[in-house]
């Protein structure tokens, strides 16, 4: 089994979380854990590939990368070892706000 390759900041991990608690109460525990699956996933495979995001310069000029799962961004730092995932945010969400450039 692979060891993990990347790692999650405590903002990034309630991220997870609370995306998981708005589709278990909306949807089902099935939709919510698939989600989950989904957004690890794409996180493993940013850790393989960290250029396949892309900068978002009209939201933070800090060296951040966004990559686009569903409707949420996994918004991570391209050059540490493991891969930094700093949030999973909803695309609709404020993110020059919240990541505040």
């Amino acid at each position: 089994m692979k060891a993990m390759s990347f790692e999650l900041t405590s903002a990034a991990r309630l991220d997870l979380l609370q995306i998981w608690n708005y589709f278990a109460e909306l949807v089902s525990v099935d939709v919510a854990d698939a989600m989950l699956f989904d957004l690890e996933s794409a996180m493993t495979k940013l850790s393989d590939r960290p250029g396949i995001g892309h900068r978002r310069e009209d939201i933070t000029r800090r060296d951040l990368r966004f990559h686009l799962v569903g409707r949420y961004f996994v918004i991570y730092r391209p050059n540490t070892m493991p891969l930094r995932i700093i949030r999973v945010l909803h695309a609709s969400q404020n993110l020059k706000r919240i990541i505040k450039a």
